[in-house]
């Protein structure tokens, strides 16, 4: 196992220790008064990583601390590695962003768009218009999550089995034929909402590249990268690293989710690119540095760097931000200034998002409350580790990335 290390002085890459150390002693508070169990924090620049920090414990209840290789579901951050495969495969010329799904998945073809009425009794009109790749990646297919709560459609997600996961047994294209039964919340194209779209896209990249989703990651961005210890589930040798997922206990404290979390203990009949991997914060940070690096890492290029910038651009048509465009629903960003791009949140205006970053940041994160972004501007990259739900329960990544621009002194 290969362990993320300290690789440069504060004051060499431009930050001031002092006001560095201000990121560990906010977030030591979130411990200490029982918010949550534990965290890892990364942050590098200039790609050597100049802050690194474990504090409190992987597993409350077994009295386990975090280490370095302690394992986290990673969830919504698997979102941005399905969407580099399909750019891998854009290429290549295997697929094309405005390529039609129902090119891949058949039974995306001749889609009903939800009209008026119950999750029992909807109306629907014919989709105007095929969903498209860049539907897909942009989150503007019309696809929901059974876990929103916001919609009749959220709603026959759910009756149907699909909330959190999906029936067991099914697997990722019977899953997607399942969803294409269901009417879209929108017309293509005409809305953001954040959705199971980026599972279909992760079917997308199977049928386009002829391998299963976890052979098109473990041969194509995990070997080349060196990301050792990412993968669909947890080996069972490896089982005492993998941290406790938990949720908050109404009046305060930590309560153990124990059914939603084992499920990554074992092998999935359902290969989740929207939210199925579990990590490491090295093998995390790889994945960053090959992104603020153009697409190249110590020589294995993944993607040109002409797609890199391509992707991490806003693609919401009129250069609109997800305040404009977006449901508001929960996603693992905020809306106020912020775009969305080929898999990526994209900042398009920090004084609109009352943000301390820069225009072009890009990011995600994940339910358990995992986050990290990548400010080109600055040429910054921060990770941070934890394993809370839902992470829409306190504003780590808004505090995060304040924390660490504020120790930026050059």
């Amino acid at each position: 196992m290969t362990e993320l290390k300290v690789e440069a002085d504060a004051a060499e890459v431009g930050f001031d220790a002092d006001r560095l150390k201000r990121v560990d002693t906010h977030f030591r508070r979130y411990v200490d008064d029982g918010r949550l169990a534990g965290w890892t924090i990364a942050v590098a620049r200039r790609g050597r990583v100049a802050h690194l920090s474990h504090y409190g414990s992987r597993d409350l209840e077994a009295g386990l601390s975090v280490e370095a290789d302690t394992l986290w579901r990673i969830y919504s951050m698997t979102k941005p590695i399905t969407s580099v495969a399909a750019l891998m495969l854009y290429e290549r010329g295997a697929l094309e962003l405005t390529d039609p799904v129902s090119r891949y998945i058949p039974s995306f073809a001749d889609l009903r768009v939800y009209k008026a009425g119950s999750a029992l009794n909807p109306a629907t009109v014919p989709a105007t218009e095929p969903v498209r790749v860049w539907h897909l990646l942009t989150h503007t297919a019309g696809l929901t999550y059974g876990f929103h709560h916001a919609h009749p459609v959220d709603e026959m997600y759910r009756l149907k089995g699909f909330e959190f996961g999906g029936p067991r047994g099914m697997d990722l294209a019977a899953t997607c034929d399942a969803w294409a039964t269901l009417p879209l919340l929108f017309q293509p194209g005409t809305e953001w909402n954040y959705s199971v779209a980026t599972d279909v896209l992760g079917r997308v990249v199977e049928v386009a590249s002829g391998k299963s989703l976890d052979e098109f990651f473990a041969q194509e961005i995990f070997t080349p990268l060196g990301m050792t210890e990412t993968a669909f589930s947890v080996a069972e040798g490896d089982r005492d690293r993998l941290a406790a997922l938990y949720v908050p206990r109404p009046g305060g404290g930590l309560v153990r989710n124990t059914s939603l979390a084992e499920a990554i203990t074992r092998p999935p009949s359902m290969l989740s690119g929207g939210g199925g991997l579990v990590s490491t914060a090295h093998d995390y940070h790889r994945f960053t540095q090959m992104l603020a690096g153009g697409g190249e890492l110590d020589g294995e290029r993944l993607l040109g760097p002409r797609t890199v910038r391509y992707m991490t651009r806003n693609h919401l048509p009129g250069g609109a931000d997800l305040q404009e465009f977006g449901r508001p629903i929960f996603a693992e960003s905020s809306f106020a200034g912020v775009g969305f791009g080929l898999g990526f949140s994209v900042v398009v205006d920090p004084l609109a998002g009352k943000a301390l970053t820069s225009t072009g940041e890009f990011a995600w994160g994940g339910l358990a409350s995992t986050a990290f972004f990548i400010d080109p501007a600055e040429e910054i990259t921060a990770m941070f580790f934890t394993q809370l739900m839902p992470s829409s329960t306190y504003p780590v990544r808004s505090q995060l990335r304040t924390l660490v621009h504020q120790a930026l002194v050059d």
